[in-house]
């Protein structure tokens, strides 16, 4: 069995990490390169890191932290927001993303998913997915699209999508537990990886998500010490779950 991952997730905008809840009313968490440093040393497994606005500003800002990032820590790094060509995907793999997450772009034109993949290989390619109800938004949870979130994820594997970050907008900060309904849909579509992401509250709900996911993705309650990724990977380890030490 391949050893479950603990990934926190760094929302930036304009060089600054915010969360909010259900992708709204975002706030100020901090530095990113100082939060990235933090949870190196607490053992996650992986980073990501989304650019919540990626406009032209943001995205300059977003380089220059990918770049003091990968130089100070030594753990895989995923960064998405606003990629719409290879070029751009090239531009943050030169700056020290090892993979790359495409969303709304991978929704409004597919082929860019088969490019990526013929590019830099299907292991460095993340089809995000933001679901409510069985359907996929895209533009930050702002746009419903007419995509069943289950067809989706089967078409992203097809297109060459090497893993799915899949997001319960619904459960996004809210606290209460992962959307394990929709994992159990997704997870039994694909048999490429599947991170979960929304809704993490407490160490149960990481353990009940990984039973069907191969990752899990949180924010809020880590970058308020809520949970402490020492202490969760411990607590899974005495659940028999494998996880990385």
């Amino acid at each position: 069995m391949l050893a479950k991952r603990i990934i926190p997730c760094l929302d930036v905008r304009d060089g600054r990490v915010v969360k909010g809840k259900q992708f709204q009313d975002l706030k100020d968490q901090g530095s990113p390169s100082a939060l990235a440093s933090y949870y190196d040393g607490q053992g996650a497994d992986e980073l990501v890191f989304l650019d919540v606005a990626a406009t032209k500003e943001s995205r300059s800002a977003m380089l220059e932290t990918v770049r003091q990032t990968a130089s100070q820590v030594f753990i895989p790094l995923t960064v998405g927001g606003g990629i719409r060509t290879v070029k751009e995907a090239e531009t943050l793999f030169k700056n020290g993303a090892d993979k790359v997450s495409v969303n709304s772009a991978a929704v409004e034109q597919p082929d860019l998913v088969v490019e990526l993949s013929r590019e830099f290989g299907s292991q460095s390619i993340v089809v995000a997915i933001d679901s409510l109800s069985g359907k996929v938004y895209s533009r930050s949870g702002s746009k419903k699209t007419s995509l069943r979130t289950v067809g989706w994820a089967k078409k992203a594997q097809e297109l060459g999508a090497g893993e799915l970050l899949l997001t319960s907008i619904g459960a996004d900060g809210m606290q209460t537990g992962f959307d394990v309904g929709l994992l159990n849909e997704v997870c039994g579509s694909v048999s490429i990886p599947v991170i979960a992401s929304g809704g993490a509250g407490k160490m149960e709900d990481f353990l009940e998500a990984l039973k069907v996911a191969d990752a899990a993705l949180a924010a809020s309650t880590f970058h308020t010490k809520k949970i402490l990724i020492p202490e969760l990977k411990g607590f899974l380890k005495e659940k028999g779950m494998v996880v990385r030490s």
